[in-house]
């Protein structure tokens, strides 16, 4: 390796190594980080910059694509019989200088170039790998692009390089900074911090960050931004103070740092004065290795943090290679232009010969090349910090790629004009830039490489985290990766255990605005306030969420109701009078009692049947008033249990039926008893002929029939049926039977009104008969009680709701049918019973016969 020697007449210097080779790929670094013209002029006067202040890591990356192409060129399965150069430039961290070695490399104008002793000029490179710098990379590409000469940048992030319409021939191996952001976002989706703040730099750098957080942070991880805060450049303390007091005063407990160390140095001084502990810091990758922060003063305030790293990576060999570095003795000069020699003066503090004047004189010391590497510490060895060379190994190795599928296509299958190929002894930088588009393959460390249609690399991320020792060392430790793998978005895989959390509870922090809102409950905004604040509010009566901070409750379908906790639904109640709460067990108990007296009646007529009290009272009629009223407290049975459509047809029908039968009873025996009344005058015997006992009967079965056509049309037109009423309670389905035609109801019930108003007259007027036919006063008495019962009944059932409309009917049945049982047969009973010597023909005709 010699360093490049430019004549006289050059413009100015360019500091770089070059080796020969068949294909040459150039390559720009940061090899010094100060130059004496910042500001550069292309004039015609030589000036020469001087450039300064050696950086160990800009030369390690150097170092690192001549180890990539050192190794690629001993590979015998990676670009077979050809032979890979470079031609490697320091840009001195200024875009002027930058700018000309990319011209140079580009278009091969440089004056002079040494590469060995036999060949002099170098052709142009195949591609470039670089710049470090975004700005630098813009100005290098807008220019370099009409060359169609790819460029590929190993630490260029702004997102702006992804347009391809300013920039066709640019790719790169490290994500751009969108990537970082929703990286970031992962994080803070994984440990539910919703809550944050945001700190960034006043560049393109931090605003850009900035905005993507604002518009991603809501759609892709749910969460808020607390404040966000512009940290300015110098050390402006008032600001610094207000931006302090912003972040104690907020109740964000997780901190996003998107910006360069210089910031960070300035801001943790006010962090310290002030004593803001009980933070979780996020930073960038532009902070996440700066040693200057993790100082024991520093590690209270900033133990635990996570950060973004770029992707780190083993090279195997790279550390071998780079001790085998030994300084070029026989090409130094005064300018010093040589990197090799540059990094041998840093490193040994010393100077060779010929040494500056007054150097030796100074007690300085002469370097002579045998110096031991290993002997002294340097940053060239650090392999722990093998980040941005790992990029630019990769970048080597993508060139590579994709210089050796161009150079495998079959003659005739190509993908140029014509189905060509490119041509070895001609290739074209376009060429290279349809085969880099396509590149895919898999470094040695596991990782996959290839770009999208922008050019961008598929994205990797380390996460770190500050950890801070027992012992009180500090440790910076990878605990996960961010990545993005091609048909896969952002994938986070974290390890727990080995992340150190500088709080008392050795745990995640909380970081929200408000508290999840439990199922149950739904989120409400605050008004004024970001949509991470919020109220939980419960969920109204009928309504459920059945997850964590539910936006909306949802209703329960229609025969369910909302748990006590509004998390689940549950069945609602059903309510109808059942057989198995205490009124359904008096009311059956009580209808059973009714008909075990009608059957004990029916028995004592039935054993006495010959005795003058049974058969003056019509025996026959009284029989079939028996039956009918023990009918009429069975079918107030049906009027208990969970209504059904058979039960809901047959428990009117039968109630309407039943009732008319014992009703016509008592209006036959009204009538009989008149008819015998007049009979027992003089000239009255042929009224008796119209009441014998087969008009008796035909008259009892004609007005059941009429009540029997009623409740026929009725069901036939509008049927009963059973009802699930849900308007009197929300949260119980009442069981009910709804008439279907209320016209039809009140037929029913019309009908026997009329039957039992109509006998209520009759007996009235006969119930001043001699006291031989006082069965014209039980009757009076039987009807007034049916008729005060059912007139009492109707506004009664209007008026009650559900299963207590059903227990006020089976009570009017129980009631009117006791009230005739007990009127019409108690006395006859008691005499049949208590006072067997009353039951004569004597007895009964008694005073009423003498008077006849």
């Amino acid at each position: 390796l010699v360093s490049a020697g430019i004549g006289s007449s050059s413009p100015f210097h360019l500091n770089g190594l070059h080796k020969a080779g068949d294909v040459v790929l150039g390559g720009l670094f940061e090899v010094h980080y100060i130059s004496v013209f910042p500001e550069f002029s292309f004039t015609s006067e030589p000036s020469q910059p001087n450039c300064q202040g050696f950086d160990p890591p800009g030369f390690r990356q150097v170092q690192t694509m001549a180890f990539a192409i050192d190794e690629i060129n001993r590979n015998s399965n990676l670009l077979p019989n050809v032979t890979l150069g470079y031609s490697l430039y320091d840009n001195c961290a200024t875009l002027g200088i930058s700018f000309r070695a990319s011209l140079s490399m580009a278009s091969g104008q440089e004056e002079q170039f040494l590469l060995d002793e036999t060949c002099v000029g170098a052709p142009p490179v195949l591609g470039i790998v670089g710049d470090a710098y975004s700005t630098f990379t813009i100005a290098m590409s807008s220019v370099i692009g009409l060359y169609k000469l790819p460029i590929v940048s190993y630490y260029a992030t702004c997102p702006c390089l992804s347009d391809r319409q300013r920039f066709p021939s640019f790719f790169r191996t490290i994500p751009n900074d969108s990537f970082q952001v929703r990286a970031m976002i992962q994080i803070l989706k994984y440990f539910d911090w919703t809550w944050v703040g945001l700190l960034v730099s006043d560049d393109d750098y931090g605003l850009h960050a900035a905005r993507s957080f604002q518009s991603d942070l809501g759609p892709s991880g749910g969460g808020c931004l607390a404040y966000t805060e512009i940290l300015p450049w110098g050390n402006d303390s008032v600001e610094f103070r207000r931006i302090v007091n912003v972040m104690k005063k907020s109740t964000a407990r997780v901190v996003i740092l998107f910006s360069y160390e210089s910031h960070m140095i300035n801001l943790m001084e006010e962090v310290v004065r002030q004593n803001v502990t009980g933070l979780q810091w996020m930073g960038s990758e532009a902070w996440t290795t700066f040693a200057v922060l993790q100082t024991p003063d520093l590690m209270p305030y900033l133990g635990g943090t996570l950060t973004i790293a770029i992707r780190r990576g083993e090279m195997p060999g790279l550390r071998d290679f780079l001790l085998q570095i030994r300084p070029d003795l026989h090409h130094n000069n005064s300018y010093g232009n040589n990197m090799v020699n540059q990094f041998w003066e840093h490193t040994f503090q010393c100077r060779f010969a010929p040494p500056p004047a007054g150097w030796v004189e100074a007690g300085g010391a002469l370097c002579t090349g045998q110096e031991d590497l290993e002997s002294v510490e340097t940053e060239l060895l650090n392999i722990s910090e093998f980040r941005p060379e790992y990029n630019v190994y990769k970048a080597v190795y993508a060139l590579a790629y994709a210089l050796d599928n161009m150079l495998q296509c079959e003659p005739g299958r190509g993908p140029f004009s014509g189905n060509s190929c490119a041509s070895f002894q001609r290739l074209e930088p376009w060429q290279l830039v349809h085969y880099l588009q396509k590149v895919n393959f898999t470094t040695s460390f596991g990782d996959q490489v290839s770009f999208d249609e922008n050019g961008d690399v598929l994205p990797i991320y380390d996460i770190m985290n500050w950890q801070w020792l027992p012992d009180g060392q500090i440790k910076v430790q990878t605990v996960g990766e961010v990545k993005k793998s091609a048909f896969k978005d952002e994938e986070l895989t974290l390890d727990e255990d080995k992340i150190f959390w500088n709080f008392e509870s050795k745990k995640p922090p909380r970081s929200v605005c408000s508290e999840s809102c439990p199922p149950g409950t739904r989120m409400a905004r605050k008004k004024g306030q970001p949509e991470c604040c919020f109220d939980c509010v419960p969920c109204s009566e009928g309504k459920i969420s059945n997850k964590t901070d539910s936006m909306e409750c949802t209703s329960c379908p229609e025969d369910f109701w909302s748990s006590p906790q509004r998390d689940h639904c549950v069945p609602k109640k059903t309510e109808f009078l059942s057989y198995h709460e205490p009124l359904g067990i008096c009311l059956t108990t009580t209808s059973l009692l009714g008909t075990f007296i009608c059957a004990v009646v029916l028995g004592i007529f039935f054993h006495h049947h010959s005795t003058p009290m049974v058969r003056a009272n019509n025996s026959e009629l009284s029989f079939l008033l028996l039956v009918s009223l023990k009918l009429c407290f069975l079918c107030s049975l049906l009027f208990i249990g969970r209504p059904r459509l058979w039960t809901c047809q047959l428990r009117h029908a039968a109630f309407g039926i039943c009732f008319v039968l014992c009703v016509s009873c008592i209006l036959v025996k009204t009538m009989v008893v008149l008819a015998v009344f007049k009979a027992s005058k003089p000239g009255g015997g042929a009224s008796l002929k119209w009441f014998g006992a087969v008009q008796q009967r035909g008259t009892v079965l004609v007005l059941t029939s009429i009540q029997a056509v009623i409740c026929t049309a009725w069901l036939l037109s509008s049927s009963p049926a059973p009802y699930k009423n849900t308007e009197y309670h929300n949260d119980k389905i009442v069981y009910e039977c709804v008439v279907g035609s209320t016209v039809g109801f009140a037929l029913l019930l019309g009908y026997i009104g009329l039957l039992a108003i109509l006998s209520f007259l009759l007996a009235f007027l006969a119930r001043n008969l001699p006291d031989s036919f006082n069965e014209a006063k039980l009757i009076t008495f039987s009807m007034l009680i049916f008729c005060a019962v059912w007139v009492a009944f109707v506004p009664a059932y209007v008026n009650s709701p559900g299963k207590y409309a059903d227990a006020v009917e089976v009570f009017a049945i129980l009631a009117s049918s006791f009230g005739l049982l007990v009127a019409l047969f108690g006395p006859k009973c008691y005499i049949i019973l208590l006072r067997p010597e009353r039951n004569t023909k004597k007895a009964i005709m008694g005073r009423g016969t003498t008077k006849s």
